[in-house]
């Protein structure tokens, strides 16, 4: 048998979990806003109950947002797995950009620009001529060529002649990129690799040593929750630094 509270207690009880949850949530906010620095303008502070990733798509619809900000530092596993569901929900059906936090970002002096194709590229570029950096920054710009091995060493393979040719693609297409960036107040250059997608967008990161990842969030019309942002969904649980991932 379960234990049951009396309607009472209940009541009572759902009340004072309740108040606690709204005096924490004040609490944070107010953290919050004493973070933010001087030049981001007044802050307007909302403690809002219901699902999280519902609350932060309607506010985000409602104000009209350019860009939704989730923390993710200092979780546990269980609050990790949470913040997961949320982000992959948030990731998937936001109307605006998504910037996931993992550390402060005291200084941003180089990102890692990964792009999927041009319309990808041209939706980065836009959205970062809109709303420039502060402070001139270094951009890599990585396409990664979705090789990879055979699982048996008879499967078929794809030709040399043609690996060759998707590369030399591929690098002229990321250098077209990088001197758009170039034209403005970026010193960019352009980098390809080959493999899988998100492993290989996080690797570049390090070894670019990027401040912050920027990706497309690849949607279509048509594909559903599972398939929208799947690259995108992936390096931000997987990237030890901070992505935003523009749409």
């Amino acid at each position: 048998a379960y234990p049951m509270l009396v309607p009472e207690v209940a009541r009572d009880l759902y009340a004072t979990v309740e108040r606690e949850m709204r005096e924490e949530g004040r609490r944070v906010l107010e953290q919050a806003s004493a973070f933010l620095p001087p030049h981001t303008g007044p802050a307007d502070k909302r403690l809002e109950l219901g699902s999280p990733s519902d609350v932060i798509l309607s506010v985000a619809e409602a104000e009209r947002a350019h860009l939704i900000v989730l923390g993710a530092r200092g979780l546990g596993v269980i609050k990790e797995l949470l913040l997961g569901s949320v982000s992959h929900r948030v990731l998937a059906h936001a109307a605006c950009p998504v910037l996931a936090v993992r550390k402060p970002l005291r200084s941003l002096k180089r990102i890692l620009l990964a792009v999927q194709g041009p319309d990808d590229a041209e939706t980065i570029v836009r959205y970062l001529s809109m709303h420039p950096f502060r402070n001139p920054v270094e951009v890599a710009v990585l396409a990664v060529l979705p090789f990879t091995q055979p699982v048996w060493p008879t499967a078929a393979m794809i030709p040399e002649s043609l690996r060759k040719d998707m590369a030399a693609r591929a690098r002229k297409f990321v250098d077209g990129v990088a001197a758009r960036f170039d034209a403005g107040h970026y010193r960019a250059w352009g980098d390809v690799v080959e493999g899988a997608p998100a492993p290989e967008i996080v690797r570049a990161a390090a070894r670019h040593e990027a401040d912050l990842i920027v990706v497309g969030s690849r949607s279509r019309k048509g594909a559903g929750p599972v398939v929208l942002g799947s690259v995108s969904h992936s390096v931000v649980h997987h990237a030890p630094g901070s992505v935003l991932v523009v749409r």
